[in-house]
């Protein structure tokens, strides 16, 4: 049987480690991808261009966008955020199904690109927790919290366009929620074309 190529898409509000559950998620997962999205972010200090983001500056991104080279891009933070669509197609094309962790503008811009795409939502425990967490981090100034927090308000009551939510109260059960999601979607009976040999005699 062979399978059609899923796109995992995971939005969540800054500091809900989102991209935590992604990257554990492509470790348990055979055929999984993180699709490395493009921004014009400067990197923090443990980032790595090309592992985290591929960062570029802001003309070359907007050549990006003029070339029609992103399925989806957004402002966000201040700042320019994007995935390449033609990693993507790479992604499918290997055999590969891609999961991406983005905001929920570019979230909604795929979701109706991509009918077919498994969309899903990470929740803090709560409110609280989740500001603490970006304090705890000190990669932000007290201004970008404040922004940040504001944004997450927002983000957090989007949780309802979403098919799926799994609250990040404890990692290890939010990462196997979080596989067992795109275990049962890769099963789904509309994904599969059966093979030739596979339908019954005449």
């Amino acid at each position: 049987m062979k399978p059609e190529r899923l796109l995992v898409v995971v939005s969540a509000p800054s500091g809900a480690g989102k991209t935590t559950l992604c990257e554990e998620a492509v470790r348990r997962l055979p055929r999984l991808v993180h699709s490395v999205s493009y921004t014009t972010r400067p990197p923090r200090a443990d980032e790595r261009n090309g592992r985290d983001y591929r960062f570029v500056d802001e003309a070359a991104f907007r050549r990006m966008v003029a070339e029609g080279a992103f399925a989806e891009w957004a402002t966000v933070h201040g700042h320019l955020y994007g995935t390449s669509r033609r990693d993507l197609e790479a992604h499918w094309a290997g055999g590969n199904d891609a999961i991406l962790d983005i905001d929920t503008q570019g979230a909604a811009i795929l979701r109706e690109k991509y009918r077919d795409g498994v969309f899903i939502f990470i929740l803090p425990p709560s409110f609280a927790q989740l500001e603490a967490r970006l304090r705890a981090r000190r990669t932000d100034r007290p201004e970008a919290i404040t922004r940040r927090l504001a944004r997450a308000r927002e983000e957090m009551a989007a949780y309802p366009l979403y098919e799926y939510v799994v609250v990040n109260d404890d990692v290890e059960r939010a990462v196997a929620a979080l596989c067992a999601i795109i275990t049962a979607e890769r099963s789904k009976s509309r994904r599969f074309t059966p093979a030739p040999e596979m339908a019954p005699d005449r």
